[in-house]
């Protein structure tokens, strides 16, 4: 089995906290639907720093990506296909799904 990095790209935040915590649910019933193929659930990203070829350092990121999960499959497709079904995609976000190669 390899593993996949699933990278969150932009998105809606929800209006309202309800809202917010159906959006939630709906995630929380996605990655248990995943079962022992998730290897790292959730992982949301906040105060990025950006390191500059120069080595200046600026605030914020050069892309759009909220956040992370890693998952294992045994091919792309069938990542791809475990991953279509993620509601992050109900909200206006985009969805990258990576191999990640061992070093």
């Amino acid at each position: 089995m390899s593993k996949f990095i699933v990278s969150y790209l932009g998105g809606n935040m929800p209006s309202n906290p309800e809202e917010g915590a159906k959006h939630f649910e709906k995630y929380k019933e996605w990655l248990s639907s995943l079962g022992d193929a998730i290897v790292s659930a959730a992982n949301p990203l906040k105060d990025t720093q950006t390191i500059n070829p120069d080595s200046s350092v600026t605030d914020g990121s050069t892309t759009a990506m909220s956040g992370f999960s890693i998952i294992e499959a045994g091919s792309i497709e069938i990542a791809v296909e475990m991953v279509k079904s993620c509601p992050f995609l109900e909200i206006g976000g985009s969805l990258e799904v990576s191999e990640l190669m061992q070093m």
